[in-house]
């Protein structure tokens, strides 16, 4: 915890906020650890994919009514995306709508 808290910059988090915060993470399967003698070396469970997948879908879900076309609308509108964005985006969503159409 040592090695996380000197991370911070100043003025530092106290020793407790971490170690509730981390505590929160492993109940939550987020991270784990390995006991080094009194200390404990964390690592992460969660891959990066799945915990950006949950909370996009839980945001689709709570702000945005379970639909995710209104998710990508308000998106496209006020992302201000470039045009090789748009395009990109476009061709994206005509991949998935080919792999559709072939099932």
């Amino acid at each position: 915890m040592k090695d996380i808290v000197e991370q911070f910059p100043e003025p530092k988090p106290a020793y407790t906020t971490i170690s509730t915060l981390l505590k929160r993470m492993c109940d939550k399967d987020y991270i784990g650890f390995e006991r080094l003698g009194r200390d404990k070396q964390y690592h992460p469970i969660l891959k990066k994919n799945e915990y950006f997948s949950t909370q996009v879908n839980g945001m689709i879900t709570h702000f945005f009514n379970d639909s995710k076309s209104q998710f990508a609308s308000f998106f496209t509108k006020n992302a201000d995306l470039s045009m090789q964005e748009l395009e990109d985006l476009q061709e994206l969503l005509q991949q998935k709508i080919n792999q559709k159409k072939s099932k």
